[in-house]
């Protein structure tokens, strides 16, 4: 199938590592060219080098901080001349349980993970045009809650409710917005939860028991449901939840 990528430019923040820039592969793969933003500004440069110089862009920059949207869109403009959509994806928060966040920690997260995405979706509302499409990487526990993972699960769902609402009000303009809630992927982040439970692969191999296809997804596999729920062959789908879990998830 032709996602009908080719040429389109997209902005992929949390973009030098992980899902993010899986999912950037994808799309360069696929004839588009990314900016990719994140706040090492070392490893976002590493990750532009790979995806190919005249393919993707890289851009150090926090989530947190207000002038993030303006950059990254700016950068999209001046660099490759348009701008179609954005995969927006943030750091995961700290662990713990609600009782040990601290007032802190829950404040950080919520400039970083909720604010920094609403800012970026709502710049990019003003700049994209008819056929432009957003999609939140979410998680598993807009679904349901992750054990000592509370701050995620306090976010996430209001981010979900966010993208749902935002598909309502840029519908009628052509522009789609949707949510994609990865489940267990073999990625950095997951693989430091695991550690924090006891031996990684003893606690893989217990997590896989749970998941119908008994293993964890590949970050490629996400990035190809990514580059799909952006692509124009998606162009029917928006207000949507989009798990990417291996039937992980029960609730229906």
């Amino acid at each position: 199938m032709d996602l009908g990528l080719a040429g389109r430019v997209f902005v992929v923040t949390g973009g030098s590592r992980g899902l993010g820039f899986a999912a950037a592969q994808v799309l360069v793969a696929e004839g588009a060219r990314v900016v990719l933003g994140a706040r090492d500004a070392a490893g976002v440069a590493r990750a532009a080098d790979a995806l190919g110089p005249g393919q993707a862009a890289g851009l150090a920059v926090d989530n947190a901080d207000p002038d993030m949207p303006a950059r990254l869109i700016t950068t999209a403009r001046e660099r490759f001349g348009r701008l179609d959509g954005a995969l927006i994806s943030v750091g995961g928060p700290p662990g713990g349980s609600v009782a040990q966040a601290s007032d802190e920690q829950w404040r950080a997260a919520f400039e970083s993970v909720f604010l920094g995405a609403v800012r970026l979706a709502r710049a990019l509302g003003g700049e994209l045009g008819e056929g432009g499409s957003m999609a939140f990487v979410l998680s598993s526990s807009v679904r349901s809650p992750i054990t000592s993972l509370a701050i995620s699960n306090g976010l996430r769902p209001g981010l979900a409710g966010v993208a749902k609402t935002l598909a309502d009000e840029l519908g009628p303009r052509g522009i789609r917005v949707n949510g994609l809630l990865p489940g267990k992927m073999a990625t950095g982040r997951v693989a430091e939860l695991d550690a924090r439970s006891g031996d990684p692969d003893q606690v893989r191999a217990a997590n896989s028991l749970a998941i119908p296809l008994r293993r964890y997804g590949e970050p490629d596999e996400f990035g190809r449901v990514a580059a799909f729920v952006l692509s124009p062959a998606a162009s029917y789908v928006t207000g949507a939840m989009i798990t990417v879990d291996g039937g992980m998830i029960r609730a229906i």
